[in-house]
């Protein structure tokens, strides 16, 4: 899967980044997660119904301001729609699930 990547922060966390399809509308959205390593980051992802998630790598890590934003937000999860647009604000996750229904 293109557009992942991860950091590892000072604390031995980990802020994993990946691209995903929309449910909606076709484009792709970019989701990020805070947690305690990888494999716990993934699996976050996939007991919300996201079971394709996979990181191949760490082409695309998160920038300086994505790791701003998953650690000021109180789940740790966020994502964006547009990924070129940086007006656009980070969504809770659960508005991705909203906009699926």
């Amino acid at each position: 899967m293109g557009g992942g990547g991860f950091t590892k922060l000072p604390d031995g966390s980990m802020v994993v980044a990946v691209s995903l399809p929309a449910p909606v509308e076709g484009r792709r959205i970019r989701v990020l997660v805070h947690a305690a390593n990888r494999a716990r980051a993934l699996t976050r992802l996939r007991n919300l119904g996201l079971r394709s998630v996979y990181l191949r790598g760490n082409a695309h890590p998160p920038s300086p301001d994505e790791v701003t934003a998953v650690l000021c937000h109180p789940d740790g999860l966020v994502w964006r729609g547009s990924l070129d647009d940086d007006t656009e604000s980070w969504h809770p996750i659960a508005a991705l699930f909203r906009l699926a229904t």
